[in-house]
């Protein structure tokens, strides 16, 4: 897709960090932006700063409720990006119930919720453009993130599922997986990030990858072979190099 002006887009999880970043991209690229998180304040103060046309629905994604709400407020769009996401780095031998339930109530189950509001509208019409945010590190199970990945391998398989139905259909499914990325979740880590960019570079990345015709785009490029790669290996070998 070239011609971007007028179009109407959902961006869910646009308050900070990559979403933020995303949103100028595409703000000057001609879009009207419909952008949502859970702080209205930085909502607001991210519309005033587009070069575009911008308005602000506040929506919490782990509330059914909310995501209802905002998407009736909404009315028709011509596509959604989901990117709303938390994270805790933590493992099983330090697990916190209440944060692994919460990333898989916001990460997962929120952008289950999202789709919820969105494909019924996009099948009904054959037309919409459905972009969902994996992760690099939801190829394969990871050693002390088991509540992250598994939250990240979800919303993976269920835009792979999502394409396998609608490939066919004028409704457009991509996925964006990332690596890591410069932000306030990213700054909890205590470890080394190999590679790790600038939301401005990811944000170009991401939009580049809503500019083709392509289902799925990881990256960087030559981190993400090692997580696709992975993939291919035996448990005993692959546990042996990474657990």
């Amino acid at each position: 897709m070239s011609d971007w002006a007028g179009k109407k887009y959902w961006l869910v999880g646009a308050s900070e960090g990559l979403g933020q970043a995303l949103a100028h991209k595409m703000s000057a690229a001609g879009v009207h932006l419909i952008l949502s998180a859970r702080s209205e304040d930085k909502l607001q103060q991210l519309a005033d700063d587009l070069p575009g046309r911008a308005e602000v629905v506040p929506v919490d994604v782990s509330d059914a409720e909310s995501v209802k709400a905002a998407a009736e407020a909404i009315g028709d769009i011509d596509g959604v990006v989901q990117i709303a996401g938390v994270y805790w780095p933590f493992g099983a031998k330090d697990w916190d119930a209440d944060q692994a339930t919460a990333m898989a109530d916001v990460n997962f189950t929120g952008a289950m919720r999202l789709m919820g509001a969105v494909v019924p509208k996009f099948v009904e019409r054959d037309a919409g453009h459905i972009v969902l945010t994996g992760s690099l590190s939801g190829f394969r199970g990871l050693p002390g993130a088991a509540a992250y990945t598994a939250s990240k391998a979800g919303v993976m398989t269920l835009a792979e599922s999502l394409y396998a139905d609608l490939w066919r259909s004028n409704v457009r499914v991509q996925l964006v997986n990332p690596g890591f990325v410069k932000t306030r979740l990213t700054d909890k880590n205590n470890f080394n990030m190999p590679f790790i960019m600038q939301p401005e570079d990811a944000a170009r990345e991401f939009f580049e990858h809503m500019n083709t015709d392509a289902f799925k785009r990881s990256f960087p490029t030559v981190f993400s072979w090692v997580f696709r790669g992975s993939q291919f290996l035996p448990d005993w070998l692959y546990y042996r190099l990474f657990a």
